[in-house]
């Protein structure tokens, strides 16, 4: 069985630790627990690792964020991964700081990398992991907000939060998206 497990972010050291790129340092927190190493691939950078007879494929998309439908369909097609088995992780404002939530299908909520994806898979019947990061912000400034980088507060707060994420990303494999939604979206 393989999945596919999908970090949203933008490349660069402008955009290293900012509140939306909370999919690469899920994915960066997974590759130093299993002690991986992302290399560049096409439209990606990609690790991937097997547990309990699953192929996990980590990509982080080279494409931006608004784009990344691109690397998504792509890695779908060349892996041969159904879409059931993909997972986008994403940043959230409509959740409170570091709250977790799976939703196996829904609208982008505003995102433009899940309408890209959604654009390109031609349809929102895929999974997400949501990560909240809060709503903290002035009228106006929610694109200073969500590109801004976490408060030495917030970084606290979020940590215990990615490695519940990492969890759920294997639980998400292996005894399925309705168990791991039962099991962590409770988790506040």
């Amino acid at each position: 069985m393989n999945y596919l497990i999908v970090g949203l972010g933008n490349i660069g050291p402008d955009y290293y630790k900012t509140r939306h790129n909370i999919g690469f340092d899920i994915l960066d927190q997974l590759a130093r627990d299993r002690e991986l190493t992302f290399k560049s691939e096409r439209l990606a950078d990609k690790a991937n690792f097997r547990f309990k007879s699953r192929n996990f494929h980590l990509i982080k998309p080279t494409t931006y964020m608004n784009l990344s439908g691109r690397a998504v369909k792509y890695w779908m097609d060349q892996l041969k991964i159904k879409q059931e088995n993909v997972l986008v992780l994403v940043d959230d404002l409509a959740l409170p700081l570091a709250q977790v939530r799976l939703k196996l299908r829904g609208g982008d909520g505003g995102h433009n990398g899940l309408k890209d994806i959604q654009e390109k898979l031609g349809n929102a019947n895929y999974a997400r992991l949501r990560f909240g990061i809060g709503d903290n912000y002035s009228k106006g400034q929610q694109v200073k907000f969500v590109l801004g980088r976490w408060t030495t507060e917030e970084e606290k707060a979020i940590e215990p939060a990615i490695k519940t994420c990492c969890e759920a990303i294997i639980a998400f494999a292996t005894i399925g998206p309705a168990r791991t939604m039962n099991q962590f979206n409770k988790k506040a």
